[in-house]
């Protein structure tokens, strides 16, 4: 089995869609799931993400699936040690603060800390989870301690409409990962594709493995530049990009 996870376009947050480039990445993403068979879409509730299956479903005289979990990942939100009066999206932390602690590098551990611990991190991280088990198991792919057990063998293809914060967690838990370290550790563009297949080395226990993260190729291969999303300064004395 193969799970896609695209990221939504280059989002407009402030009508929940997407921007002008984002439509245009949307519109070269569809070009290269048009060509794919895939047997089932799936879409955060989140208009960004939906419009940006808008192109594909259409070309391919298809429906989605509007899953409530694929929504993103910001209902958690923590008392960040930097941020005075207020609280922030539990993923979005400046490094010199979460790295100091060792648990936020535990898959077992990352919200036994008193900030975790005064958030809903838990229970929204475990919501996740749960949606994601639940869609494997529909497909034939029941969890079994860190790995699925295989009722039902298939090579489909799904794809899931979402948003970065939340492709970390999914991710995290596939592969038993802390989300804190993919949260702060990767960067998924807008439009992104991150590719994800089964492998059952022993009959009937599959795992999960990613085979490319992120991918980008059809924006290249067009020549539309890669949107800045998601990402901050590559530098601190380049103004123009994202600090805090």
């Amino acid at each position: 089995m193969r799970i896609l996870i695209v990221r939504h376009g280059d989002p407009n947050y402030e009508i929940d869609s997407l921007t002008e480039k984002g439509w245009r990445e949307a519109k070269l993403l569809s070009k290269r799931l048009c060509k794919m068979d895939i047997k089932d879409f799936y879409t955060s509730p989140l208009g960004r993400a939906k419009d940006t299956a808008k192109d594909t479903l259409e070309a391919m005289g298809r429906e989605a699936k509007e899953l409530p979990w694929l929504q993103e990942f910001f209902r958690a939100n923590i008392a960040r040690p930097d941020v005075k009066d207020g609280r922030a999206i539990v993923w979005d932390w400046l490094p010199q603060d979460w790295t100091k602690e060792p648990k936020y590098y535990d898959v077992n551990s990352w919200t036994d800390t008193e900030i975790m611990k005064d958030s809903t991190a838990a229970q929204e991280y475990k919501w996740v989870a749960d949606g994601m088990d639940e869609l494997l198991a529909e497909h034939g792919y029941v969890r079994k301690g860190n790995c699925y057990e295989v009722k039902e063998r298939n090579r489909d293809t799904i794809v899931l409409f979402c948003h970065f914060g939340v492709q970390c967690v999914i991710l995290s838990h596939l592969l038993n990962i802390s989300p804190m370290v993919l949260w702060h550790g990767t960067v998924a563009a807008p439009t992104s594709v991150t590719t994800i297949y089964t492998e059952e080395r022993r009959e009937g226990i599959a795992s999960l493995r990613v085979a490319a993260f992120g991918d980008i190729s059809h924006l290249y291969v067009a020549e539309e530049e890669p949107a800045f999303s998601a990402r901050f300064c590559e530098t601190y004395d380049c103004q123009e990009e994202r600090h805090d």
